[in-house]
This record gives structure tokens, sequence and C-alpha cells, in this order.
């Protein structure tokens, strides 16, 4: 299957350093050996150590010939951990000229039972901790008058919101806002603002405790998605770095949906007939070209 492999085949994002929040497991890792593998320099941020070692070490083992990567710890709602981490990139490398807004966090529940910290936890990560990121990184850019880009990991429900993930919903939205307005207002320092709004994609972490194995059976979220499948992580590794790279220069303040049609097929109004037995048809049909004859 041509969507399980790689897009783009050699350097497209040579010279390019790329911070990515979250980037040491899920969507975050899979989207940082990527971005190593067409030569970019890779900054992996996120609040365990030891969990960025780990995967500092694995993805440069698997790709000696990529380009280099190192892992910061850093807790995204803290601006003065963010100033730290720009600091430490530009002592590496010379200078940081793209981020990717990933980290996140999320969990279900009834909202009448959430804490106003319950709130926080979820919002802190998701809003504060991106528009910290785009904030700090967006000043350097303009000081140093380097060329950017800037890539936010939003989700569909940014739009229309939705029950029992109402904090990440609140803070999803919020980074949707922020996208589109840095796009307008950042432009003119040549610095680009998108979003991807991924459907599911399973993780070790996150997916798990979005669709437990209990919930899971009664609710297979497979059966909403018209394709009936759940994504590949090289499918959205791919749309990332077209994002990323140079060849998309033209493209500034669009979200793209990569969700195998779920979200609109779960809007449309009569897509619930897809359970009728196609032999059901056949009396619908009839019982319809009745009507209209009386």
């Amino acid at each position: 299957m041509k969507y399980k492999e790689p897009m783009f085949k050699a350097e497209e994002l040579k010279g390019k350093t790329i911070l990515v929040t979250g980037g040491g497991t899920g969507l975050g890792k899979s989207m940082s050996e990527y971005f190593l593998k067409l030569q970019a320099n890779v900054i992996i941020a996120s609040r365990k150590q030891e969990v960025l070692d780990a995967t500092v070490k694995e993805l440069t083992e698997a790709n000696p010939d990529a380009g280099k990567i190192i892992g910061i710890a850093c807790d995204v709602r803290k601006p003065q951990e963010v100033e730290a981490v720009l600091e430490a990139g530009v002592k590496e490398f010379g200078e940081v000229n793209g981020l990717v807004n990933n980290a996140a966090g999320n969990f279900i529940s009834p909202t009448e039972r959430l804490s106003p910290k319950a709130f926080d936890v979820i919002v802190d990560i998701v809003l504060k901790g991106s528009y910290n990121c785009s904030l700090i990184l967006g000043k350097y850019w303009i000081e140093q008058k380097l060329p950017a880009t800037m890539l936010n990991i939003v989700t569909t429900y940014s739009w229309t919101g939705s029950g029992y993930v109402v904090p990440s919903a609140v803070a999803k939205g919020g980074v949707l806002s922020l996208t589109r307005s840095l796009a307008a207002e950042w432009a003119k320092y040549k610095i680009r603002t998108n979003a991807i709004a991924p459907g599911p994609f399973p993780t070790q972490g996150a997916f798990s405790r979005l669709f437990p194995e209990g919930l899971k059976e009664k609710i297979d979220p497979v059966n909403r998605i018209p394709l009936k499948r759940y994504g590949e992580h090289q499918e959205l590794a791919n749309l990332a770095a077209y994002l990323m790279s140079d060849f998309s220069a033209y493209v500034n303040g669009e979200v793209v949906t990569i969700d195998g049609g779920e979200w609109l097929y779960n809007a449309g109004e009569f897509t619930g007939l897809e359970a009728v037995p196609e032999e059901m048809w056949d009396i619908i049909e009839k019982q319809v070209r009745g009507r209209n004859k009386g």
C-alpha cells in the first residue's frame, strides 16, 4: 500500500531545524523520525528526559545517515523552559526555523464530573503550551529575520466542539484560531502557519485513554470511518513533511483534515441509512413512489 510509504525520498528538509513538542512518543515521534530521514535536524521536547533520551537513541541508531536529533526536557506550560529549549537548539544547530505544536493531553469524562483543575491540565498543555511556543519562537524569528514554518496539530472537533472531551475541544478550538490569526498577521515576516486535524491514528498512550477496552467494544471507532480503517502514522508524517517543506510555500492559514472521511460521515443527517439492508431498499422505493403518485 503506497499510503504506508514515505512520500518524499531524499533531502526535502535539509537545512531546516525543527522543534517538535511532544516529540518523544506517538505521532510526534513518527513525524520527528520522518523529518530526520529527510535530512532535517530535529529537537524533540517533552516533560520526561528519560523518554526523550530513549527516543533519541532509537531514532539515531535506526537512521544513521539522517539529520541530527536532540531531546530537551520541557514543560510547554512554562515560558522559561520553552526559552531554554530554543537557546539550546540555537547553540546546537545555529538556528531553529520550524515548530510543530504537537504536545497535548486528553481524557474522556462527563463534563459535570470535572474540576477546574482537570480543565486546567488539558487547556494549559494544549492551548497555553501552543501559544507559549508560538510566541517565543515567533519573536525569535522576527528579531532574527528568519523565514519559518509553524505547524499545529488540532482535531476535527476544533470546529464543532464535542461532548465528553470539553477541555480538549476548548483548547484545540483556541489553537485553530491561533493558527489562522498568526497566518494572517505573521506572513509579512515570511512565517507560515498551518494545521493538521487528524482523525483516529492509534498511539499507545492517547488512544488507549480515549478508547479503553470496555468502551472500544461498544463504540468501535472504525465503524465511524467510511474507509473502515485507522490512519497510518506515515500518512500523517507525509502530510506534516509537506507542510513543513518549501513545496508548500503558498499554503498559509490552512487546516488539513486527515481522517478517512470520519467527520463528514458522522455530520451527515442520513448517513446512518448505511445500516439499511439492500433488500429493504426495494420496499422503501415502492413506498416512496406510491406516495409520490398520490
